[in-house]
């Protein structure tokens, strides 16, 4: 009885071990993600304009009235994500573009029906100089095979499948106070700065979204 009461011990600790080990791994793995997408020192510096931000204040009447001007100097050129082929790729790769950047999930509803207006606007735009950047954030290799059996259900030709499946990107929004829950979307000078935020869905192929996204492109320089 003692005997197996000891095996019983021994069984259980080498497992607690194994387990811990697992876990280590996996934070390995996501580590590279949340170090970066947590804006350490390696973020661009950007300069707080306050003027363009108020520029599409303006601009965000009827269904855009809920977006919020920043303008406040906060750099997401350094943001990383993945795409489709699991190639690694920041928002810097989109350099020179007026950016929305929109984060969402194939579980969160208002997500899902949100995208189609957010397709829309990126083929009324001219991708030489603005560009819609949908970052999934569903978790794992799973997820990401998720969100593409969404965007081919849904038929959304306009827009990428760019995915964060260790959820980094959204924890740093949440540190930066921009968002607390999905969808969550940031206007982007060419620079990768911030000049505005929106948390919630918006009619973003509407006038007002449309407007929104032409006085982006202005302000950017682009």
């Amino acid at each position: 009885m003692l005997q197996s009461l000891l095996d019983w011990a021994q069984n259980l600790t080498t497992r607690h071990y194994v387990n811990m080990a697992l876990a280590v791994v996996a934070l390995g793995i996501a580590g590279g993600f949340w170090l970066s997408n947590a804006g350490g020192p390696a973020a661009a510096e950007c300069p707080a304009n306050p003027e363009a931000a108020a520029e599409l204040d303006a601009a965000a009447t009827g269904l855009l009235a809920a977006l919020q001007p920043t303008g406040t100097g906060r750099a997401y050129s350094d943001l990383e994500f993945i795409d489709d082929t699991s190639r690694p790729m920041k928002l810097a790769d989109f350099s020179g573009k007026a950016l929305l950047v929109n984060f969402w999930a194939t579980w969160c509803v208002p997500c899902r029906e949100e995208m189609p207006a957010l397709n829309n606007l990126a083929a009324q735009m001219d991708p030489d100089r603005f560009a819609v950047v949908p970052i999934n954030l569903d978790l794992g290799a799973e997820g990401v095979e998720k969100a593409q059996a969404f965007l081919d259900e849904v038929n959304l030709p306009n827009l990428p499948l760019l995915a964060d499946p260790s959820f980094a990107a959204f924890e740093r929004l949440k540190a930066n106070a921009v968002a607390i829950g999905l969808p969550a979307t940031l206007l982007l000078d060419a620079d990768g700065c911030e000049l505005a935020v929106l948390a919630g869905p918006a009619e973003w192929d509407s006038e007002s979204g449309v407007r929104v996204a032409e006085k982006l492109i202005e302000v950017s320089g682009v």
